[in-house]
C-alpha cells in the first residue's frame, strides 16, 4: 500500500471560513479536528473536509497546503469548489 500525504481543506459550518491544513494520516487528522484537539479549529466546530488532494511525496503535499493559503490559492480554491461552497452557505 502507498503512503500518501495529504492537503486537505475544511469549511467550519459555524464562521463559514476555510481551514487549509497538511498530513500524512488523513482520518486520524480530521478525527482530531472534529475532537477539538487542534487550537485553529477547536472553537469553529463543526468542520466539513470539501477538499482533499493525496500526494506520494510528503513535499508536494506542503507545497500545495502552503499554495493555497496565499491569496492566490485561496482565490483558485474558491473558483474550484464555488459550487460546494455555495451548497453549504444555504
Amino acid at each position: 500500500m502507498t503512503n500518501f500525504s495529504y492537503a486537505y481543506v475544511l469549511y467550519s459550518l459555524k464562521d463559514h471560513k476555510l481551514y487549509i491544513g497538511f498530513t500524512t494520516n488523513l482520518k486520524r487528522r480530521l478525527s482530531e479536528h472534529q475532537q477539538g484537539k487542534n487550537i485553529s479549529t477547536s472553537k469553529r466546530l463543526p468542520l466539513k473536509l470539501i477538499y482533499a488532494e493525496a500526494h506520494l511525496s510528503e513535499e508536494d503535499a506542503k507545497r500545495r497546503e502552503q499554495y493555497f493559503k496565499t491569496d492566490k490559492g485561496k482565490t483558485t480554491l474558491r473558483m474550484a469548489l464555488r459550487d460546494s461552497l455555495k451548497r453549504l452557505q444555504t
